[in-house]
C-alpha cells in the first residue's frame, strides 16, 4: 500500500480486486464488495492498531487442524500481526465476507497479491468461506452469530488481564437473527466490556434474499440500547459518520455501530439482481461480458480480460 493513499482510494481498491475476481471466475461475492469496502478500508487503514505481520505474504498451503500431533499449527490471525496487548485484535464474523476481507489484506500490504490467485484451490488456506487458519482469520464463525460471543469472551480476558488493546468485530445484519448475538450483547453489558467495538455491514440481504422476506427484525438500534450496548447507526459508505461513530461516550458497554449500506453501491447494474445478490454467477456469457463492460466504466478501469 502506498503511504499516500486514502482510505476511500482503498475501498476503491478492494472493489477493483473483487470484481477482477469475479469476472475471471464466473462468480463470486460481489455484492459483499459493494456494501463492506469502506468499512474495512477504514478499520484497515485508520481505526485499527496492528502490529506488522508475523505471516508469510504469500499464504502457506493449509497443514491440517490442530492437534496433539500438529503442535505447530497456526491460525490465519498474523495477517493481523501479533497478539500483543498493546494491539488490537479483529474477527471476521461473517466468513462468507472472506474474499472482500483477503482483497483488504492486500490494499493495506499485509498479504501479496498472489495469495488472491490461490483463492478456493484445493489445499490452500485461502478458502472461500473462511476458516481459522485463512488470512486474517483467527477462528471460525461462519454465518451463526458467534462472532460477537467469541470477540466478547476474549474482551473479557483481556479486561481482566488489563490489556490495552481492544476487541472488534465485523458483523453482518443476517446475525441479528441469531439468538446468540443478543446473549452475547447481553453478557457484554453486564461485565462492563467497553473494551468490546462492532461494526455491522447493514445491507437488508442474505443467502434466501431480502432480510424481511426471511425474517423481519425491525429495529436493531433500539434492541442493541435494550440489551445494554451503545449503538449508532450511520451511512456505510461515509467514512467521516464511521469517525464520527467512534466518538460516540459508551463508558462500561460495548459500543456497537451500524452501517447502513448499498448492496450495489457503485456497481448499479447489480440492482438486475435484487434481492438475489447474496453470490453471483452470471447466467450467460452474454450477462457476464455486459457486467464487466458496466462494471469497470463504473470503477474507472479497464474490462477484465477472461477466457470463455
Amino acid at each position: 500500500m502506498k503511504q499516500s493513499q486514502s482510505t476511500a482510494e482503498v475501498a476503491l481498491g478492494i472493489r477493483r480486486r473483487v470484481f477482477e475476481h469475479v469476472i475471471r471466475n464466473n462468480g463470486g461475492y460481489l455484492s459483499q464488495a459493494c456494501s463492506a469496502a469502506e468499512q474495512l478500508a477504514w478499520l484497515y487503514h485508520e481505526e485499527l492498531k496492528l502490529g506488522a505481520p508475523t505471516l508469510p505474504m504469500i499464504p502457506l498451503p493449509f497443514s491440517g487442524v490442530p492437534s496433539a500431533d500438529h503442535l505447530e499449527y497456526r491460525t490465519g490471525a498474523g495477517y493481523n500481526g501479533p497478539a500483543t496487548p498493546e494491539y488490537d485484535r479483529l474477527f471476521i464474523a461473517p466468513a462468507h465476507y472472506a474474499l472482500v476481507a483477503y482483497a483488504t489484506l492486500i490494499e493495506v500490504g499485509r498479504m501479496a497479491p498472489a495469495g488472491l490467485e490461490m483463492f478456493n484451490q484445493d489445499g490452500s488456506s485461502v478458502e472461500m468461506i473462511g476458516a481459522e487458519h485463512s488470512p486474517g482469520m483467527e477462528v471460525h464463525n461462519g454465518t451463526l452469530g458467534v462472532g460477537l460471543s467469541t470477540a466478547a469472551g476474549l474482551a473479557f480476558g483481556r479486561k481482566r488481564k488489563g490489556e490495552t488493546g481492544r476487541n472488534w468485530v465485523f458483523m453482518s445484519d443476517g446475525e441479528v437473527q441469531e439468538g446468540q448475538t443478543w446473549e452475547a450483547v447481553q453478557a457484554a453489558a453486564h461485565h462492563k466490556l467497553d473494551n468490546l467495538y462492532a461494526i455491522m455491514d447493514v445491507n437488508d440481504q442474505q443467502c434466501d434474499g431480502a432480510m424481511s422476506s426471511v425474517m423481519e427484525v425491525r429495529d436493531i438500534k433500539q434492541k442493541f440500547i435494550s440489551f445494554g450496548a451503545a449503538c449508532v447507526e450511520i451511512d456505510g459508505h461515509d467514512l467521516a459518520a464511521m469517525r464520527q461513530a467512534m466518538q460516540e461516550p459508551h463508558e462500561e458497554r460495548p459500543l456497537i455501530i451500524l452501517a447502513r449500506t448499498n448492496p450495489y453501491h457503485a456497481m448499479p447494474i447489480l440492482k438486475e439482481r435484487f434481492p438475489r445478490l447474496h453470490y453471483v454467477r452470471f447466467k450467460s456469457e452474454e450477462e457476464r461480458a455486459r457486467m464487466n463492460i458496466s462494471i469497470a466504466q463504473d470503477l474507472g478501469i479497464d474490462p477484465v480480460t477472461y477466457s470463455h
